[in-house]
C-alpha cells in the first residue's frame, strides 16, 4: 500500500484526481500533481565506551521495540541537521555525526521510508524525550532479539561483529 492509495480527489479543489501508470496522481480541474514519495529520515548509531545507544518506542508502530534513535525530517530540512535534531529532541544530547554508515529503503506502516544511518559521538547522560520510553546502553552480546525495524538488526549484528 502506498501513501497516495485511498486519495480519491484532490486536496486542493476536490476534483476527481487521475492516475498514471506509476501511481503519479493528477488533478484535471485545477492540474496540481501528487507523488508518492518515499519520506526522508535520518538515524543516529551512538556509541560510547563499546555500548550503542538503544531507544524503546513509545508510539506505534511498532511500539515496545527497541529501536535506533531518529526520525523523520522536516520539509527542506539539512540531513545532517535533522539528524542532530532528532537525536537532541530524543535523548537531550547533542551529537556530531562521525561516520555516515549508508542509506536503507524500508516500509513503514502505508508508506516507505528513505533513511539515512550515522555513527554519532556525544557528551552528557542521555535522557528519554518525546517519543522515547526509554534509553538504554547495549553491548555486542546483549543486543536485543528483535529491533523496531529490520534494516537495525543487521546495522547492528554488523556493529557487534565489528566490536568482537
Amino acid at each position: 500500500m502506498g501513501i497516495l492509495d485511498g486519495w480519491r480527489y484532490c486536496p486542493r479543489c476536490r476534483a476527481e484526481l487521475e492516475r498514471d501508470e506509476r501511481g503519479h496522481a493528477r488533478c484535471p480541474s485545477c492540474g496540481s500533481q501528487y507523488w508518492a514519495n518515499s519520506s526522508p529520515a535520518a538515524e543516529g548509531l551512538f556509541e560510547r565506551d563499546g555500548k550503542v545507544l538503544l531507544a524503546l518506542r513509545k508510539g506505534d508502530p511498532r511500539r515496545g521495540y527497541w529501536d535506533i534513535p531518529g526520525g523523520f525530517l522536516e520539509e527542506g530540512e539539512d540531513a545532517v541537521e535533522g539528524l542532530k535534531r532528532e537525536l537532541r529532541e530524543e535523548t537531550g544530547i547533542d551529537v556530531e555525526p562521525v561516520e555516515f554508515l549508508g542509506p536503507h529503503l524500508e516500509a513503514y506502516d502505508n508508506y516507505f521510508v528513505l533513511g539515512l544511518t550515522w555513527l554519532v559521538r556525544g557528551e552528557g547522560e542521555p535522557r528519554a524525550n518525546d517519543d522515547v520510553e526509554e534509553l538504554r546502553w547495549f553491548g555486542p552480546d546483549e543486543l536485543p532479539d528483535e529491533m523496531a525495524f529490520p534494516h537495525q538488526d543487521e546495522l547492528l549484528r554488523r556493529w557487534a561483529d565489528a566490536k568482537t
